[in-house]
């Protein structure tokens, strides 16, 4: 039997996978305290997505509200995720940003980081690990998992050996976006990694789309894992990871040890259950097993994104379409796995394909920029034909003409003009006039009211449920119009 701890994704995956992004400091300050008494190995708080979206959308100061995260949660390790060539585009970001970020966080209260890169840019993986080390934060190298002919437990276990080389790498994180690992492969891949692994840990994170996440953790505990991501129910399952409450029970009755204090989790559940409800987000999901997805691999959050997109040009009928797409075009460009940003190339160069009625006759600067390795040696060979079609496309010729540039910071200061590191972060990465919006706003808000009431709720199914352009329902305790 094993000690198996917790991470917790509640406020990272839990929310980005159901809320898009879109958790505000005060939605999860109340319970922040209690969450930091659960026993969790670490918290997974932060990353780059979250600075962009919280400012653009939300019109809140990403810093000040970490800042009151990080202050009401000071027993616990808090987390920080990073794309290794990237922050926040889907692009590239210079090597001097990427490693200012790091700082930043580190600053800010953060001491620990998982790093990852789809193509496996070792380079930038170990040098952002270095960095974190300056401020003594522990890092997790991250597997990306995807299935494809050329995705092998030993091309896996190649990956881990490189990592786990390195003196800047504590753990080795297996991460599965799709939920894809059922027993029978697990079987196989986990003993090459804890192999290769040179002694240290072992975390695991399975994207529940398939229903299947909670059954792999119990296995992959058998096989060498301690570490496992869960989310508070309500931020739990569907796109997000199981919950800690049903695998916490799972371990316990398989003989396994835990440290968390399960007295706290209903109250966290209550909370987020209510937040959730009173913004409209979506809380309590499931899935069903959905055998196309091993072929697809989109992550659960892409699904709405596709529908918005089809529904702009009348085509929602289309969706399956473009999923067949997705598997063919993923095919098409070597099989990349399918996480940020490649999981939204292939997913946008599939719905181009279907809108437009021609594969590859619109083509993205990001999908030629991927095709001419600027992120990287791709896993396979792009379809040589593919390859003709992206470089002979209408941008194709300046895109490759003008690759990212890579400043360092003296020239990135100088570029947009201050020496506050966290301005820089901001002007580096989000549009000045959301800026200026987001401050206007004024503070960060430390609650969220909790608007939530029988007659909310049905007011909430019949916006979800209404087509007319006005709706109007009158009972003896209701009066209630709605107009587009």
């Amino acid at each position: 039997m094993a000690h198996v701890e917790f991470l917790d994704e509640t406020m990272r995956d839990g929310q980005q996978s159901l809320w898009g992004l879109r958790m505000r400091a005060g939605m999860a300050l109340p319970v922040a305290p209690l969450l930091d008494k659960t026993g969790f190995s670490t918290i997974d708080l932060t990353g780059g997505g979250m600075l962009d979206v919280l400012t653009r959308y939300c019109q809140e100061n990403y810093w000040e509200g970490l800042d009151l995260l990080v202050e009401a949660m000071p027993e616990t390790p808090l987390r920080a995720g990073l794309r290794a060539n990237a922050n926040v585009t889907f692009s590239v970001s210079p090597r001097a940003l990427m490693d200012l970020w790091v700082r930043r966080l580190c600053a800010h209260g953060i001491r620990s980081f998982w790093i990852y890169d789809v193509l496996f840019g070792m380079d930038n993986m170990l040098r952002l690990a270095k960095v974190a080390k300056e401020a003594d934060a522990k890092v997790a190298g991250a597997i990306m998992f995807a299935l494809s002919p050329v995705h092998t437990n030993d091309y896996f276990a190649d990956k881990v050996r490189q990592l786990a080389a390195s003196p800047d790498i504590d753990s080795i994180l297996l991460y599965d976006t799709a939920g894809v690992l059922e027993k029978e492969r697990l079987e196989g891949l986990l003993p090459k990694l804890v192999a290769q692994a040179n002694g240290k840990p072992i975390e695991f994170h399975a994207n529940n789309l398939l229903g299947l996440s909670g059954k792999a953790y119990c296995d992959a505990v058998d096989l060498g894992v301690s570490v496992l991501h869960t989310a508070s129910k309500p931020m739990a399952n569907g796109p997000s990871v199981p919950s800690t409450e049903i695998t916490a029970r799972n371990m316990e009755l398989k003989g396994h040890t835990h440290s968390l204090d399960k007295s706290l989790f209903q109250p966290v559940a209550d909370h987020f259950r209510a937040v959730g409800q009173s913004a409209g987000f979506l809380i309590d999901q499931y899935a069903e097993y959905d055998a196309f997805s091993e072929q697809h691999q989109i992550p659960g959050g892409m699904m709405g994104t596709f529908k918005a997109q089809l529904a702009q040009h009348n085509m929602t009928d289309r969706l399956s379409d473009v999923l067949d797409e997705v598997a063919a075009v993923r095919r098409d460009l070597g099989y990349p796995g399918m996480a940020t940003p490649f999981s939204q190339l292939v997913g946008i160069q599939a719905v181009l394909n279907i809108v437009t009625g021609k594969r590859y006759g619109t083509v993205p600067d990001e999908v030629v920029q991927y095709a001419a390795g600027f992120y990287g040696e791709t896993v396979a060979p792009v379809d040589p034909e593919v390859m003709d079609r992206i470089m002979s496309s209408p941008r194709a010729r300046e895109v490759l003409d003008n690759p990212p540039a890579d400043p360092d910071l003296d020239e990135l200061k100088k570029q947009y003009g201050t020496e506050d590191l966290d301005e820089l972060i901001y002007r580096a990465t989000v549009p000045q006039a959301d800026i200026d919006k987001m401050r206007a706003a004024g503070p960060v808000r430390r609650d969220y009211p909790l608007l939530s009431s029988p007659e909310l709720e049905q007011a909430r199914k019949l916006m979800e449920i209404a087509r007319s352009p006005v709706v109007e329902v009158k009972t003896a305790g209701m009066d209630i119009s709605l107009r587009r």
